[in-house]
């Protein structure tokens, strides 16, 4: 494909620099150059360019990025800076553009943020979404794994699980996946890292899901820094169009930190002992203070044994707030996570899994 190009940059050195590596390339046509955001903003239309490089360092124009995405509905937009910051580009994201590179950039950057953005999916926010539980051995691993799967089932879109679990994490055993990277060397590289290099960290199952696995010793979890690994997931989401975040059970700084980095809260327990619904109703203490910013908490209980409405009326009764989803004794589930076949031989038609795609097409519906 054939681009048509507008650059924006203030910096008349670095302009200078980066129309040169356009004007090198066949594959681009560099149409005009702008120092001025707003200029390029209601001057461009008579190139009719199809691809805008836009200069974000500048504050104004990540401002008009969704200026831009309306006013040239037929182009897509890569924001430019200079150093690497996680908020700006996932405005620019959020504004429906592609995402952003690093400058003075290569063709082959263009080309990979390119690609990045037609494999993500739709020009929206990223959906993050941390499942939390209070204690360990509650499925909450099952239901992150088995969520990512459907979610890409029923969006098409790009989806990651991120195994934050950092002493115990096991998602790439799901999968009987040997990944190559995993989240505490991501963590330990994210200031030298862009999008296009974050990539080769998440392993690919295929069918559009991605995983980043976990540590590989205990004691690796005492290396990563609570903001190191907020912004691994805050890059990942100009990868995905979901990330999911496994986190470790219980209130620590990893967990907190990330549940409150998430637009959507997933609290999950089992209750097999009778004890969990207590332990729930005290967790969510701290989430319902995110309520109130826009935050979405759902509650799912997982390995219940009486899937009927009454039980979870009983169990809304005791919590003192709605139950999202009751989640059944599955089997075949506990299966197929044991032996790694989870990508190969998920159950479909099972109540579980039923239940959970139920829960994605509401999420990728915006019902969620």
């Amino acid at each position: 494909m054939n681009y048509r190009v507008i650059l924006v940059e203030r910096n008349v050195d670095m302009l200078s620099h980066m129309a040169g590596t356009l004007k090198a390339d066949d594959s681009f046509d560099l149409a005009s150059t702008y120092r001025d955001a707003d200029m390029a903003l209601g001057q461009s239309s008579v190139f009719r360019p199809n691809l805008f490089l836009i200069d974000v360092d500048d504050p104004r124009a990540v401002e008009l990025i969704g200026n831009f995405v309306r006013e040239y509905p037929q182009a897509q937009i890569i924001g430019l800076m200079e150093n690497w910051k996680p908020d700006r580009a996932e405005r620019v994201i959020s504004a429906g553009g592609c995402g952003c590179i690093i400058k003075p950039f290569s063709i082959t950057e263009i080309l990979g943020a390119l690609s990045i953005y037609r494999r993500r999916g739709k020009a929206l926010p990223t959906r993050t979404i941390a499942f939390f539980s209070p204690k360990g051995h509650s499925g909450r691993t099952t239901l992150a794994t088995v969520m990512a799967i459907e979610l890409a089932k029923k969006s098409g879109e790009a989806v990651a699980v991120i195994d934050a679990d950092l002493q115990f994490g096991d998602v790439a055993m799901f999968f009987d996946a040997v990944t190559e990277r995993n989240v505490v060397e991501a963590a330990h590289d994210i200031r030298l890292l862009t999008p296009a290099t974050l990539e080769g960290y998440f392993h690919s199952l295929g069918n559009n899901v991605w995983i980043m696995g976990g540590s590989l010793q205990p004691e690796h979890a005492e290396l990563v820094e609570t903001d190191q690994l907020i912004d691994v997931v805050k890059m990942a989401g100009c990868l995905f169009r979901y990330v999911l975040l496994d986190l470790p059970a219980g209130f620590n700084p990893i967990s907190l930190a990330l549940a409150e980095c998430a637009d959507t809260d997933i609290m999950v327990s089992m209750t097999s002992s009778g004890q969990e619904v207590r332990h729930v109703k005290r967790s969510l203490k701290m989430f319902h203070m995110w309520d109130n910013y826009g935050k979405k908490v759902y509650t799912m209980f997982t390995n219940v044994q009486n899937c009927t409405s009454d039980h979870q009326k009983k169990l809304e009764s005791e919590l003192g707030r709605p139950v999202t989803k009751i989640l059944p004794v599955e089997r075949r589930i506990a299966e197929v996570t044991g032996s790694g076949r989870l990508m190969k031989d998920l159950p479909e038609r099972t109540p579980f899994v039923q239940a959970v795609a139920d829960f994605a097409d509401e999420m990728v519906s915006g019902r969620r």
